[in-house]
């Protein structure tokens, strides 16, 4: 049986373009030889799309954009040839069976890159272009959540307008979640970039300036104090193998920055605790697992999702899902399958097969 191609897309136009190239080289050298072949599709931060036929080890630290073997490449969406452009002395179509974008935050996980793809034909691993759009922007996401009878954070969420009058845009906020702390988030940004915690008032400004730098909506949330705790989710939403999606047993996080940021997801001197099972009890256990099947329907994921929650004396709030979780090597959502009897190279595996699954093909 021929081996299929598949086209893995990594950095991007995004705040997240170096966790995307973290993220890459673990799927890159994990991914199945003896079933697929690969083609390497970067993305610069200015958004260049160039293949890369050098050594996976240059991903991970950012040099393989100066290889001199490098040279433009996108996505066809002609539907009829389906395949990676290649523009050197000459243009000509690469067929691929599968792209697998391993792409954080905007342009590419939020509905940008798999809106192309369908376009174009081509199965693509993940959740599809409405519900990456939908996760991606928590305050849609909060609405879906809320429709279904899933418990959120309480949230107040602006837009730039509000700046025009930013002691009557706080008034509002403090008014409606009723003091501080407040969480801080760019509407539409993963990894905690531009997320900050707000004691008061002039705390509370600075996040919403900083959050604007990375989205045109910021969501302003009650702070919830409560074990972090997150859940893998493998499986299709819709089609055959809907009634057989995984959620794991969930994780629990613990960070001495008193948030999980940044530097504690994926920095590998990070001093935050990964504890796999969660301490919690099993019945708390079960009920997050439930809810995380449950978000993921609602929304309609596919392939894959990390759902992550507080779980606080008052009962299970969760917190966002994100469709394209972190790969690297010190990432929650492969630990938590690996967990489950899936290890990193079946994992990528039956992720590929769920595009194709879902695609029809």
């Amino acid at each position: 049986m021929a081996r299929k191609k598949i086209a893995v897309l990594f950095g991007g136009a995004s705040s997240e373009h170096e966790i995307s190239l973290l993220s890459a080289y673990n799927v890159l050298t994990n991914i199945p030889k003896n079933k697929y072949n690969v083609m390497c599709i970067g993305i610069t931060k200015k958004g260049h799309w160039l293949y890369y036929p050098g050594e996976y080890e240059d991903i991970r630290t950012g040099a393989w954009e100066n290889n001199p073997d490098c040279c433009t490449a996108v996505i066809s969406p002609d539907a009829i040839n389906k395949g990676i452009i290649l523009i050197g002395e000459s243009a000509y179509v690469h067929k691929v069976d599968v792209v697998f974008p391993v792409l954080h935050g905007a342009n590419g996980e939020d509905g940008t890159v798999q809106g192309l793809c369908a376009l174009a034909g081509l199965p693509c691993v993940g959740s599809d272009m409405t519900s990456s759009a939908a996760c991606m922007d928590k305050t849609i996401t909060h609405t879906i959540l809320e429709a279904v009878g899933i418990r959120t954070a309480p949230y107040v969420h602006i837009t730039k307008e509000a700046l025009a009058d930013i002691e009557s845009t706080c008034d509002m906020i403090e008014s409606r979640l009723g003091g501080y702390p407040m969480f801080v988030k760019p509407a539409s940004a993963g990894s905690s970039v531009g997320v900050s915690r707000a004691a008061n008032r002039e705390a509370l400004k600075n996040g919403i300036m900083v959050a604007f730098a990375h989205s045109v909506k910021v969501l302003i949330e009650t702070e919830i104090r409560g074990k972090e705790v997150e859940c893998a989710v493998l499986g299709n939403s819709q089609g055959l193998s809907a009634k057989g999606i995984i959620a794991s047993i969930p994780g629990q996080i613990t960070s001495e920055t008193g948030f999980y940021d940044y530097d504690g997801k994926y920095s590998s001197g990070s001093k935050a605790v990964l504890d796999i099972p969660a301490k919690i009890t099993p019945e708390e256990t079960e009920e997050l697992r439930e809810i995380a099947k449950k978000a993921y329907r609602a929304v309609g994921c596919s392939g894959m999702a990390r759902v992550d929650f507080f779980v606080t004396d008052e009962g299970i709030i969760l917190n966002e899902i994100n469709t394209i979780p972190g790969f690297t090597s010190i990432s929650m959502y492969p630990k938590l399958m690996a967990n489950m009897g899936i290890p990193y190279e079946e994992l990528l595996d039956r992720l590929i097969e769920l595009a194709i699954e879902r695609h029809g093909d």
